[in-house]
């Protein structure tokens, strides 16, 4: 899981939003690269989880 929405991953890709809607709806085919790269990069996260030591921090202001 990488948590983007599609406009995170749209702006990653320089593509158009449509396109990534229309990968998630499954109106269009996932290329075998896109696959590739976003299982790549959901791997890294799940490796790389964000650090629990902010989670509930509050500013002080």
């Amino acid at each position: 899981m990488i948590r983007w929405t599609p406009i995170n991953i749209a702006s990653a890709l320089q593509c158009e939003l449509s396109w990534i809607e229309a990968l998630e709806a499954g109106n269009e085919e996932v290329p075998a690269g896109l696959a590739t790269w976003l299982e790549t990069l959901a791997q890294a996260h799940e490796a790389l989880p964000p650090p629990s030591t902010y989670r509930g921090k509050r500013s002080t202001f």
